[in-house]
């Protein structure tokens, strides 16, 4: 029997952190690494090691960190300007 396999076992996508400095944090991605800085990105702020590094790349432009359940699209790291920040802190309930 010939031809061309119809499935075969895809890599997944890479990604990882490569360093914690105090405003920020690296991100690798394989063939590039991005700055995260948490002026902005603020969700990440007060992040331990171990929740920054639980880091899942479902996707070519999509980064998940399931412990703190943040969702990034990789663009917004490589332009944080052109994704101003939409969420507003709401005072605690009474």
């Amino acid at each position: 029997m010939s031809g061309a396999p119809i499935s075969r076992i895809e890599r997944p996508f890479e990604v990882r952190i490569i360093d914690i400095a105090a405003h920020g944090f690296w991100v690798d991605l394989g063939n590039e690494k991005l700055y995260a800085a948490y002026a902005d990105f603020p969700w990440f702020v007060g992040a331990t090691r171990a929740q920054l590094d639980d880091v899942q790349r479902p996707s070519t432009d999509h980064l998940y960190w399931p412990a703190l359940d943040i969702d990034l699209s990789i663009a917004s790291l490589r332009d944080p300007a052109a994704f101003p920040l939409v969420a507003a802190v709401t005072p605690a309930a009474r």
